[in-house]
């Protein structure tokens, strides 16, 4: 299994997710054209991508839709909510309704969670194919610790690292803003993610992806050091930060050893 991030932050965001029977996307914040860009890096084109899965309708999240569906035919994967809240017409023999588990190709498992989003219908996904896991996390106020043990000891985390409480309550935001940002229908400060971590991390994880951060309220430093400090005796655990205008490097995860590809 492999996930590339092309995209992660407030302005949009993206990732290719490979495995050895199919390819697909996490959402479609960006425009059409940059996603071609970044497959023509990795010598693909839109007709190597076989689904495009939707965590919610937020348009950071569904920015590049209305393109990518008139050039491409692939499956969407969403809920019934998330399809109330897009306002994009979908051909009905292209939707994909998933609802808690999803199987793809026989041997790729997808088990869909709850997140607590002021989107309707927001969801992760935990992605399992043979003995590799990736945890996709984005966009949520609070992790329900009832899916702990389903999260727990997996080998990549993405996760929402997306500000600095500091930062965001002395920075210009509006106070209201503030006030959704950091209720259980906002997003996860950089000393949330970090104690979500240090509770799911087991001998299996090798890999931490902090994602969406905030434009003004966070930097990349303040992110890799809030979770560095709290995962302090796993030092074999790589963390990197994800970033809006720059790809990062494939990561592929064989047999739970981890190899990175530029």
């Amino acid at each position: 299994m492999k996930i590339k991030v092309l995209a992660s932050g407030s302005k949009g965001n993206c990732s290719l997710i490979a495995t050895k029977s199919t390819r697909f996307l996490i959402d479609i914040g960006i425009t059409y054209q940059r996603l071609k860009k970044e497959l023509e890096k990795l010598n693909l084109t839109i007709d190597d991508i076989d689904a495009l899965f939707l965590t919610h309708a937020h348009n950071d999240h569904t920015r590049g839709l209305k393109v990518l569906l008139k050039n491409s035919n692939f499956k969407i994967y969403v809920n019934r909510d998330i399809i109330k809240e897009l306002g994009v017409d979908i051909d009905a023999e292209r939707i994909e309704l998933y609802d808690r588990l999803i199987h793809l190709n026989n041997n790729i498992e997808i088990t869909v969670f709850n997140t607590s989003h002021d989107a309707k219908g927001s969801v992760g996904f935990l992605i399992d194919e043979d003995n590799n896991s990736l945890v996709y996390i984005t966009d949520t106020g609070y992790l329900n610790r009832k899916y702990f043990p389903l999260l727990s000891n997996k080998n990549i985390y993405y996760i929402e690292s997306n500000h600095d409480e500091k930062m965001l309550m002395n920075g210009p935001y509006p106070y209201y803003i503030k006030q959704r940002i950091i209720s259980d229908e906002g997003h996860l400060s950089n000393e949330t993610t970090a104690k979500y971590l240090k509770k799911l991390v087991g001998n299996n994880t090798k890999y931490i992806i902090l994602a969406h951060l905030s434009e003004h309220n966070n930097t990349e430093s303040l992110a890799y050091q809030s979770t560095r400090e709290a995962l302090d005796d796993r030092k074999d655990i790589r963390i990197i930060v994800a970033k809006q205008n720059e790809s990062l490097e494939e990561i592929e995860v064989v047999n739970d050893k981890i190899n990175m590809h530029r």
